[in-house]
C-alpha cells in the first residue's frame, strides 16, 4: 500500500508540480487549496503525513500544524516557509513539525525532507507502541481493583517477592494466576534474569522431562542436539510451572528434589547442573483432595504450599468489576478507536465516551464464570462491534454448563471422508466459545480430562484470550 501524502497548498500551478513529482516517486497524493479543506479530510480518512505551506488563504500552516498534533500526534509534517522567513521556520520546528523546506528547493530537498518526516513517524509510533505496552503490562501487574480481597492478595505479593520462598498461587481460570507470578518476579532482584512460563499439562507425558530438565544428544528418538530444559534456561530468574496438578506422579518426585536440592540431571547425562532459580507454580484444581485421591505428592504439595496466594473469583470481588470494566473499555478504545478501516469501529458513537451507569451496573450484576478474561473478552469484542448486545450476549445468553449430552452412536462416517484434525480442532473452538473460554468447562464438554484437552487445543494452535 502506497504511504499516503497530504498536500496543502493554496497556489494551483505549484501545487500541481509537487503532486507531480511525488507521485513519480510513488507517493499518493491527496491535495488542497486550504488549511479548513485539509483538517476536513482529516478528521475522517488516514495518511501518512502532511506537507504543507505556511502561507495559506485563512488559516495558516502553523494552525494545521498545531491541529495536527493536538489530533494525529504521530503523522509526519513538513512545513514550506517563503524565502527569508526564518522565523516562520523556527516557529514551524517549535510547534512540532519534522522538517522545513525554505522556497524555492529542489526536488531532491524535498524527496530527502519527505523521508525525513516519514522515519519520525515510524519512531514515534514505535515509541507509543512500547509505552502503551509497558503501561499495560505496569497496570496490569498491580492488579486492577480496589476490593479487600485483591488488596490482600497485593499485600501477600509485596511481603515475599523479594524472598526465594516457592509460591503456590490457586484460582479459578481465568483470575490472573500468571499475572501474580509476573508480578512476583518483577517485584525481586530476579526480575534482571528470565521468567519462564510452562504449562504443566500441554505437554505430553514421554515430552515433558526433557521439556522441563533438558536432554543430551540421543537420550531419544528424535534427540538430534543437546536440549537446554526450561528449568535451566530460567537459571537465575523464575520458572513459572502453571496447572502444576497436571503433573505426572513420576515427574513430581523430580520437581520435589529439585526444590530439595537445586540441581538437575538431564536425561542422557551422568552429570549434575546445579541452579539457581525461584519456582512459583500454579493450579485451578483442589491439591489436597488430590493428595487424598493419591494423584498428587504430598510431599511435593508442602513443598510448594510454603506461601499460598489464592486469587479470588471475580463474583467474590464484585467492588472491582467496574473497576475492571472501565480499564479494559479504555484499553481496547485507545487499541482500535482510531482504525478507520474498520467501519464497525468508526460507526461505534461510544468510544470517546465511558460506559453507562447502567451498563456497569449490569456487568456487576453477571457471575463472571470465566473470571476477569471473559470480562476482557466481552468488552473487546463491544469495542470491536459497537453493539450493546455482544456487551451481554454471555450474560444474558451463554452461561457456561456442562453438556450431559453424548455423541450419537449412530454416525457414519461419509464415503468421501471427512479431514478429523479440521473436526476436531473446529469441536475445540465450538467448546471454548461455548465455555466463555473457560478451559476446564470446554473440557467437560467434549468429555475430555483437562490435561488432554490443553493437549489438543497446543496440537492444533488454539490460543485461548
Amino acid at each position: 500500500m502506497s504511504t499516503i501524502i497530504l498536500l496543502v497548498e493554496d497556489d494551483q500551478q505549484q501545487r500541481k508540480l509537487l503532486k507531480d513529482i511525488l507521485e513519480n516517486a510513488g507517493y499518493a497524493i491527496r491535495d488542497f487549496a486550504s488549511c479548513e479543506e485539509a483538517m476536513l479530510y482529516l478528521k475522517s480518512n488516514s495518511v501518512d503525513m502532511v506537507f504543507s505551506d505556511w502561507k495559506l488563504p485563512q488559516l495558516s500552516g502553523l494552525a494545521l500544524l498545531q491541529f495536527v498534533r493536538a489530533k494525529f500526534p504521530e503523522l509526519g509534517f513538513v512545513m514550506a516557509t517563503a524565502h527569508g522567513t526564518i522565523e516562520h521556520a523556527v516557529e514551524a520546528m517549535q510547534a512540532g513539525a519534522d522538517d522545513y523546506l525554505a522556497k524555492p528547493f529542489q526536488r531532491q530537498e524535498l524527496l530527502l525532507s519527505i523521508e525525513k518526516a516519514l522515519r519520525a513517524k515510524a519512531l514515534r509510533a514505535q515509541n507509543n507502541a512500547l509505552s502503551e505496552a509497558l503501561d499495560s503490562q505496569h497496570q496490569l501487574l498491580d492488579f486492577v481493583g480496589v476490593s479487600q480481597a485483591m488488596k490482600d492478595v497485593q499485600n501477600r505479593i509485596a511481603k515475599v517477592a523479594n524472598t526465594d520462598a516457592t509460591v503456590l498461587i490457586t484460582g479459578e481460570s481465568g483470575t490472573g494466576k500468571e499475572l501474580a507470578a509476573r508480578a512476583l518476579h518483577r517485584l525481586s532482584e530476579r526480575r534482571q534474569h528470565k521468567f519462564v512460563a510452562i504449562n504443566c499439562g500441554a505437554i505430553p507425558d514421554e515430552l515433558a522431562e526433557a521439556e522441563l530438565f533438558g536432554a543430551r544428544k540421543g537420550a531419544y528418538t528424535g534427540a538430534n542436539t543437546d536440549k537446554t530444559g526450561k528449568l535451566q534456561h530460567a537459571d537465575g530468574g523464575t520458572l513459572f510451572l502453571d496447572e502444576i496438578g497436571e503433573l505426572p506422579l513420576n515427574l513430581q518426585a523430580k520437581i520435589l528434589r529439585f526444590l530439595q536440592e537445586g540441581c538437575v540431571m538431564p536425561l542422557g547425562s551422568n552429570e549434575e547442573v546445579q541452579l539457581n532459580v525461584r519456582v512459583v507454580a500454579a493450579t485451578h484444581r483442589n491439591l489436597s483432595n488430590m493428595v487424598a485421591e493419591g494423584s498428587f505428592r504430598e510431599d511435593l504439595f508442602y513443598r510448594l504450599n510454603i506461601v499460598p496466594i489464592n486469587i479470588p473469583p471475580l463474583r467474590e470481588r464484585r467492588d472491582d468489576i467496574k473497576l475492571l470494566s472501565e480499564f479494559f473499555y479504555a484499553k481496547f478504545a485507545k487499541r482500535y478507536g482510531n482504525q478507520g478501516a474498520k467501519p464497525s469501529v468508526a460507526s461505534n458513537k461510544e468510544l470517546n465516551e465511558k460506559l453507562s451507569k447502567k451498563q456497569l451496573e449490569k456487568l456487576a450484576n453477571y457471575d463472571w464464570p470465566g473470571n476477569v478474561r471473559q470480562l476482557s473478552n466481552q468488552i473487546e469484542r463491544f469495542v470491536l462491534l459497537g453493539e450493546e448486545d455482544e456487551l451481554f450476549s454471555s450474560s444474558e445468553n451463554s452461561k457456561p454448563h456442562a453438556s450431559n449430552v453424548e455423541a450419537p452412536a449412530n454416525f457414519k462416517l461419509p464415503s468421501s471422508g471427512i479431514d478429523l484434525d479440521k473436526l476436531e480442532a473446529d469441536l475445540l473452538k465450538q467448546a471454548l466459545s461455548i465455555s466463555n473460554q473457560n478451559r476446564t468447562r470446554a473440557a467437560k464438554l467434549l468429555s475430555l480430562s483437562y490435561k488432554a484437552f490443553l493437549y489438543r487445543l497446543e496440537k492444533h494452535g488454539i490460543h485461548v484470550g
